[in-house]
């Protein structure tokens, strides 16, 4: 499976392991709850999904990886206590309790959490000295006599013994106390976490064009050549930040993470087009409306490759435009829902739901999901400012209906922008392969489907028709909570 089955695979049995009864019993027992075994090549985001599930679930994270550990580490040190059995004094040897299992009850005292994941990383690597304690730690959470709170959630990750020498096989006593999850590296998977986190345009229209270069592993004379999902999105990470502080990314910086060097020039050669297409074609001209024949001419002579990265370029600055008008719709109903909730402290409230929303701008992974709750925050502190300055609802009315007049003007202006996008992808590209691509990338992406969704876009329905992507438009609607703006206006009027 890929790695958004696995990831929601751990999350169901982190939730069914987590289910108890009326009198706060387990209905699975701390002995039935196999520890999951996820097993994937390297890379391809094992320690993140399981970071992100207890971020989601708000459980509190404990990671190890065992590579590192003794037995004595795992177990705990030997220490000589005085034991008194049947009226007798014993000197009785004992263990000082484990790293790991101190380090889980350090975090629930640092959250105050008493549920959480304890995520065990290159579990099919520790030595054989460990191997036999480690038995018994997965079927009962116990390393020597210390066990984990019950509330704990026990997930295990591993590479297959192709990818790492240091790989023990599992025996079938092992593999019958695991849940076992098999990963293979998926690009349309990953896709829609680059989406969302915003990786760079190069980096997604490289990989659309090319996703067999999206996760290889090879080996020749001089070794082994490997590009991972990790390297492309920490490569992502780093061309932002040499763009924004004006410095060349070259080959030299690529094959610091795409370590193949095929790939690395193949992606420095791109990335160099790319970089011209950026130039030449003026994004900001085309969904203004203004671009001129020379960019149609080139557009309509273009050759396939050179034709996506156009689309992506588009798509990347329709989503730079439109992400923070999604946000701000999403924070102005959040606020609408909390200001008519009848409470008399309007002062307190406000405190409150800002104290709310930065809790969940430092909880939530996803960096459009980080930015609908500052941006909500935000909100709230403005009217909070408005409501210490002079504590009427009045003035608090006034501020939400300037809030929401910016937010219209901003609406329609990005309506706009899909609007002559289409209008020059139909006049350079027309109606073909192109066309079903841009569509579909406008579905995927969740920002520019809620607002097409919220707003309307006739010429995205136009072509959504004729593509057949009816069904897709039935299954947007069931996953959008739709802002209407008629309810905002309505209440503060």
């Amino acid at each position: 499976m890929d790695i958004k089955q696995a990831k929601k695979q751990i999350r169901n049995a982190v939730l069914a392991y987590c289910t108890r009864n009326e009198y706060g019993e387990f209905r699975i027992p701390v002995s039935k709850q196999r520890p999951v075994f996820l097993v994937g090549a390297p890379g391809i985001g094992k320690t993140a999904i399981v970071e992100q599930i207890a971020k989601e679930l708000d459980l509190a994270f404990v990671s190890y990886s065992m590579t590192h550990h003794t037995r004595q580490s795992a177990l705990g040190l030997p220490f000589i206590s005085d034991q008194e059995y049947e009226g007798e004094a014993y000197k009785v040897s004992e263990y000082t309790m484990s790293e790991i299992i101190a380090s889980v009850y350090d975090e629930i005292k640092r959250t105050g959490k008493k549920d959480g994941i304890l995520f065990l990383d290159e579990i099919n690597c520790v030595s054989e000295t460990l191997a036999p304690s480690m038995l018994q730690f997965l079927q009962y959470k116990t390393f020597g006599r210390h066990q984990i709170p019950a509330g704990w959630i026990v997930v295990t990750a591993g590479n297959p013994p192709a990818y790492n020498r240091s790989v023990r096989e599992f025996d079938v006593a092992m593999l019958d106390r695991l849940k076992k999850i098999e990963v293979e590296p998926d690009f349309e998977a990953w896709k829609e976490f680059a989406i969302e986190t915003h990786v760079h345009p190069s980096v997604l229209s490289y990989l659309t064009i090319k996703p067999n270069h999206f996760y290889s592993i090879t080996s020749s004379v001089d070794g082994m050549q490997f590009v991972t999902a990790r390297g492309w999105d920490d490569l992502s990470q780093m061309i932002m930040l040499y763009e924004i502080n004006g410095l060349e990314a070259d080959i030299d910086l690529f094959g610091q993470y795409l370590q193949d060097e095929k790939i690395a020039k193949d992606f420095a050669n791109y990335y160099a087009l790319f970089r011209k297409y950026q130039s030449d074609y003026q994004v900001g001209a085309i969904l203004d409306g203004t671009a001129d024949r020379e960019i149609k001419e080139r557009a309509s002579a273009a050759k396939f490759d050179e034709r996506l990265s156009l689309l992506s370029l588009l798509l990347s600055q329709l989503n730079d435009d439109i992400a923070p008008v999604v946000h701000r719709g999403a924070s102005l109903k959040a606020v609408l829902k909390s200001m008519t909730s009848g409470t008399d402290d309007t002062g307190a409230l406000l405190r409150e739901q800002i104290e709310t929303y930065m809790e969940k701008a430092q909880k939530t992974d996803g960096q459009d999901k980080r930015d609908t709750a500052l941006d909500t925050m935000m909100v709230y502190r403005k009217l909070l400012y408005a409501y210490e300055a002079d504590p009427k609802k009045e003035t608090i009315r006034e501020v939400l209906k300037n809030q929401v007049s910016a937010y219209n003007t901003k609406v329609i202006r990005c309506q706009e922008e899909l609007n002559n996008a289409f209008l020059f992808l139909e006049e350079t590209l027309g109606s073909g392969q192109e066309m079903l691509i841009f569509v579909t990338e406008l579905s995927i992406n969740p920002n520019t489907s809620q607002f097409i969704f919220e707003h309307g876009c006739e010429k995205y329905y136009e072509h959504n028709k004729r593509l057949m992507f009816e069904n897709r438009q039935d299954e947007l609607s069931k996953r959008i909570d739709a802002l209407h703006l008629s309810e905002v206006e309505t209440a503060i009027s």
